[in-house]
C-alpha cells in the first residue's frame, strides 16, 4: 500500500517521472527476470552441496 501511496505523490508532484516509471517498471522487470532465475538456480545448487556434504554426519547420527 505504502509504494502506492508513494507513487500517487510523484504522481502529484511530478507527474512525467510518474508515467515514465509506470511504463518503464515492466520492461525493467522483464529485464531482471533471468537474473532472478540464476539466483534461484544456483542456491538451489548450493543447498544439493550442503545436504550431499552433511550426509554422513547425520547419517552417523550427528547433532542437528
Amino acid at each position: 500500500m505504502i509504494p502506492f501511496l508513494l507513487w500517487l505523490l510523484l504522481l502529484v508532484l511530478c507527474w512525467p517521472l510518474a508515467l515514465l516509471a509506470l511504463l518503464l517498471y515492466p520492461i525493467v522487470w522483464l529485464l531482471l527476470l533471468p537474473f532472478r532465475l540464476v539466483g534461484i538456480t544456483v542456491e538451489g545448487v548450493f543447498a544439493l552441496l550442503r545436504a550431499l556434504i552433511l550426509l554422513p554426519a547425520r547419517v552417523l547420527g550427528g547433532r542437528r
